[in-house]
């Protein structure tokens, strides 16, 4: 059996991470945890080292922690992905709803994964090419979703979709998000659409503000490729994938977007039923957005 090896991707912008993580790294050295650090702090806590900038330092590895909220969790994600690396999610933010364990069941977490004591749960992710003069300009993954808004000009964006070859809609709107089943609980859910069992192969699009009745959300097979071209008049437009800006689109711009080879692959400790907890979360989610 291959030794266990967790890269920790910590948030170090949370106050609660920097406390933690002192700890979390002396209880995995006391259990004979082999761990790797980003290089930047690796040799504070003599540790072995990863380059984000390059990924091969991060091969060794058999797990990933995430330690942090959604968006730590995401970012950890699109880089373990592509090197199948499993990963367990923390939260030591607020929702924390892709997230595995809170807090005071990090160390059992980590026993558990010494032991092999859990199982994986995959989930599908996008990929987008976004083509200018017949060549790709910009690649992203995308573990939530993709999204093509407004940027600092109060007017709408016309977009123009054809879904598998055919063309589709128009859509006046002040954005549109392309989510995966997973990321149906994040924007695109805010935007009004609709919530998607995480282990269904769907692609969700969903106009944010749409200026017109007949644009409504729509679910389709994450097989069918999504190619998206502007309309005039034209005005500017952000791409972003899970949550983080990758490029403005310009006026000849085609963003293709499709399902990814990569699959995400989430540590599983005490497997739940998702739909005993998915209201649960969302709940949970309305308490820290109150003012």
């Amino acid at each position: 059996m291959k030794k266990t090896e967790i890269a920790i991707f910590p948030n170090l912008e949370k106050a609660s991470v920097v406390e933690q993580l002192p700890k979390t790294v002396a209880f995995c050295q006391k259990h004979a945890i082999a761990i790797s650090l980003p290089d930047t702090i690796a040799e504070q806590y003599n540790v072995a080292g990863y380059n984000l900038k390059k990924p091969e330092t991060l091969r060794a590895a058999t797990a990933a922690l995430s330690l942090g909220g959604d968006g730590t969790l995401l970012s950890t994600a699109r880089i373990m992905a592509p090197i199948n690396v499993p990963l367990l999610g923390v939260n030591l933010g607020k929702l924390g709803f892709l997230t595995e364990v809170e807090l005071p069941a990090l160390e059992d977490a980590l026993v558990k994964i010494k032991n092999g004591a859990y199982v994986l749960e995959n989930r599908s992710m996008l990929k987008a090419n976004i083509w200018e003069d017949g060549k790709i300009k910009y690649k992203a993954h995308a573990l939530n979703d993709f999204v093509l808004g407004k940027g600092h000009i109060s007017r709408i964006v016309r977009l123009s979709v054809k879904i598998a070859g055919q063309q589709s809609a128009n859509y006046p709107s002040d954005g549109l998000v392309i989510a995966t089943a997973t990321g149906s609980t994040a924007y695109s859910l805010s935007a009004g659409g609709p919530i998607v069992y995480p282990g269904l192969e769907a692609t969700i699009l969903t106009p944010i503000c749409a200026h017109a009745l007949s644009t409504r959300p729509l679910v389709i097979p994450m097989t069918d490729k999504i190619e998206i071209k502007t309309k005039p008049p034209f005005d500017e437009i952000i791409f972003s994938a899970d949550g983080v800006t990758i490029c403005p689109i310009k006026e000849n711009n085609t963003v293709v977007i499709e399902k990814s080879s990569c699959v995400a692959k989430f540590i599983r400790i005490n497997p739940l039923s998702y739909y005993e907890t998915w209201q649960a979360r969302l709940r949970k989610g309305e308490e820290t957005t109150q003012f």
